[in-house]
């Protein structure tokens, strides 16, 4: 399976099975169009006239020997061969420290951090009970993941910084090592919390929309006014004694700002490297989620982005934004390529009250509810159907061209637009399939400089 597509006037060629990018000229994207359907007297002959037949006799040489190789028209080593592995090991826990938020996001998927609820705060013996729960069923794995989530995370503050003290202490006993990450919107990130996260090495991501009207218009604190000030401040001074390691900023955009490269680049401007900016999770009919005639100015806006990242890193500045990612070399293990982030077995998400959901955007529906950290055990039908919702189950993903990097897409995203897990969905299809495209396009004119 190939996948060809031009970037400002750049060819380039995607072996998906293989994962060999290749940059082409004219002749051989025209001889790709043919080979392998029809002879090769039959592609020379349609040539006749427009290239010099020393060329395309070349040319289909160079064809013949990548295929040989295994670069171009490689099989699927995995189709009707992949089954998930039998053994269940959990790897990382989302804990939500606290249903409740400091701030009023208009567009928040959780209905201001309490997902359908009231306000809670996850007492410090669930949290001990859920890494508990987490090195039990970790199996032989060392190195585990505690996300520490919300609402507001740092709205439980002390109980954070107790159960980073326990898993540290549990981890040594068994011969396992945590990676601690925080989701804060940046409010109270005074000295003492800065200190603490520094001190632990824990990843940060922090949440900023781009520019202050575009920020304040959907994230305002109750009452209304708006946060961006504040939340820059914060940020600024977290990142300036973070030296630029272990954060990244993560913005949202949605209908009212589609004009998000900006948000990006003002994001830059302000001195912050390491960047992401996502599409709203919003129910259907939301003013401010994004419609089908708005994918149009979405992925033209990604364009535009890579064209401004390219430009930035041309000029010496360059912006690690995290959507553009992608690494051609080693990449993903196999199992992360067709089954994705492992929601539902491999990562669980974990309510204030200690119950257990597939991760945290299922937090709240009753229906995926899979147990408790206090009861040490999960629904195997829950587990059983995560496992299986692979590349090679879900629906129309073993035919797409970008399985291998998307993975299948969000499950919760598929379940909310469909009912269905194994019904991938399409809006969340076509901007993975962009980002690639910029992504690959990045990388083919990141090698032209080495």
């Amino acid at each position: 399976m190939l996948h060809k597509f031009i970037f400002d006037g750049t060819r380039i060629v995607l072996d998906v099975h293989s994962g060999a990018v290749h940059e082409v000229d004219e002749l051989a994207w025209d001889l790709l169009d043919g080979y392998g359907q029809v002879t090769e007297v039959e592609l020379i002959e349609r040539t006749r006239g427009r290239y010099d037949p020393v060329d395309v006799a070349e040319t289909l040489e160079e064809i013949k020997e990548l295929e040989q190789c295994g670069l171009l028209f490689s099989p699927d080593p995995y189709q009707g061969k992949y089954t998930p592995s039998n053994e269940i090991v959990t790897k990382a826990l989302c804990l939500h420290l606290a249903h409740s938020c400091n701030l009023s996001c208009r567009y928040c998927f959780a209905g201001q951090g309490r997902f359908g609820g009231g306000d809670q705060l996850m007492p410090l013996e669930i949290g001990r009970a859920a890494i508990d729960f987490l090195i039990e069923r970790s199996g032989n794995r060392k190195h585990l993941e505690i996300d520490f989530f919300g609402g507001e995370p740092l709205l439980n503050f002390e109980v954070l910084k107790e159960l980073v003290y326990y898993g540290i202490q549990r981890a040594s006993e068994r011969g396992k090592v945590f990676k601690f990450t925080v989701t804060t919107n940046a409010l109270l990130l005074n000295r003492e919390v800065s200190q603490f996260l520094n001190e632990h090495e824990i990843n940060v991501v922090l949440s900023l929309d781009g520019r202050q009207e575009v920020h304040d218009r959907m994230r305002p604190i109750p009452g209304g006014a708006g946060s961006y000030e504040r939340v820059v401040s914060r940020i600024k001074s977290f990142v300036g004694s973070q030296h630029n390691r272990n954060y990244i900023i993560r913005g949202t955009y949605t209908r009212h700002n589609l004009d998000f490269c900006n948000d990006v680049l003002h994001m830059a401007d302000l001195g912050f490297k390491h960047l992401s900016v996502e599409p709203v999770v919003a129910p259907e009919g939301a003013p401010y989620a994004i419609r089908q005639e708005d994918l149009p100015a979405v992925l033209a806006e990604y364009e535009q982005l890579t064209r401004e990242l390219l430009r930035r890193r041309e000029a010496g500045e360059p912006i690690d934004f995290f959507h553009f990612n992608i690494d051609l070399e080693g990449g993903p293990c196999l199992p992360k390529r067709l089954t994705g982030c492992g929601a539902g077995y491999e990562y669980l998400a974990v309510a204030p009250n200690g119950d257990l959901y597939p991760c945290h955007q299922f937090v709240g529906r009753s229906n995926y509810l899979m147990g408790n950290v206090l009861e040490g055990r999960v629904r195997p039908d829950l587990v059983e159907a995560f496992r299986q919702a692979h590349i090679y189950n879900k629906e129309g993903c073993a035919g797409c061209w970008a399985k291998f990097y998307c993975s299948g897409g969000c499950h919760a995203n598929a379940e909310a637009a469909n009912g269905s897990i194994y019904r991938p969905h399409e809006q969340g299809c076509s901007l993975a399939r962009k980002r690639l495209e910029c992504a690959l396009y990045l990388k083919v004119k990141e090698s032209r400089q080495d």
